[in-house]
């Protein structure tokens, strides 16, 4: 029987790579979704994979997605929680309001997810999870006190849940991309994007699609012995 996958953030970027990686790969994959409807119908259309509009710092809407996702697809194996925002800004112009939407979206969102799969995953005896954390929320960045805080509080929350899930079989792994190329990286000024690569060893960018290899290995059902483990795919830029 195929497995249920299900990739926050999973219509763009990063989360998009995932998602048709795990299709490929044989996985059934429902692509959660949060604002951009036409982005996302293109998306299935293309793919095949069904996207599920969730806002996923709501813990209501959260559970009741994945019930539904649960109803059409079936139970959830799978989770890889990849939706993440930015809203920049030094800490003495940060607002609370920039500072709440990214610990909701970011960080929040992991339990949210988590919550909603993990009775289900402890009754079946099996859960792969995987937290996209980042280098950032390992080295910290100027002006991302918000996203440094969130990213770094993914990183403990995969240890401790994975204390919580390694009897019953459910692995919480997390994955730390360094600055990949996508939209988001893309839209930093030229100038700074240069100085960024200049400091990463590899010389460039990462792919969307080395950060999904690093999904696709953690989530195979013989990846049972990690747990625990942040795998940081960031070309050397910082070695932790």
């Amino acid at each position: 029987m195929q497995r249920v996958a299900v990739v926050t953030g999973g219509t763009r970027g990063i989360g998009e790579a995932i998602s048709l990686a795990l299709k490929d790969a044989g996985y059934k994959v429902a692509a959660v979704y949060g604002g951009d409807e036409a982005k996302a119908k293109a998306f299935t259309h293309q793919t095949g994979i069904p996207a599920y509009k969730i806002d996923v710092s709501d813990f209501k809407q959260v559970k009741d997605g994945i019930a539904k996702i649960t109803a059409e697809l079936g139970p959830v194996d799978i989770v890889v929680n990849n939706a993440g925002i930015t809203r920049d800004g030094t800490m003495h112009k940060m607002t609370p309001e920039q500072w709440e939407a990214v610990i909701h979206t970011n960080l929040s969102s992991c339990f949210n997810t988590c919550r909603a799969v993990i009775d289900s995953m402890r009754e079946r005896n099996f859960g792969r999870i995987v937290n996209i954390g980042s280098i950032n929320g390992q080295a910290g960045q100027y002006g991302q006190v918000n996203y440094a805080a969130a990213k770094s509080g993914i990183h403990g929350f995969t240890k401790a849940l994975a204390q919580e899930g390694a009897a019953k079989n459910i692995t919480v792994n997390a994955i730390a991309p360094g600055y990949i190329d996508t939209d988001m990286v893309r839209a930093v000024p030229p100038q700074v994007l240069e100085k960024i690569v200049a400091k990463i060893p590899v010389g460039r960018l990462g792919q969307a699609s080395e950060i999904a290899r690093g999904v696709l290995f953690l989530v195979a059902d013989e990846a049972g012995f990690i747990t625990g483990s942040t795998l940081s795919i960031n070309g050397g830029q910082h070695m932790y």
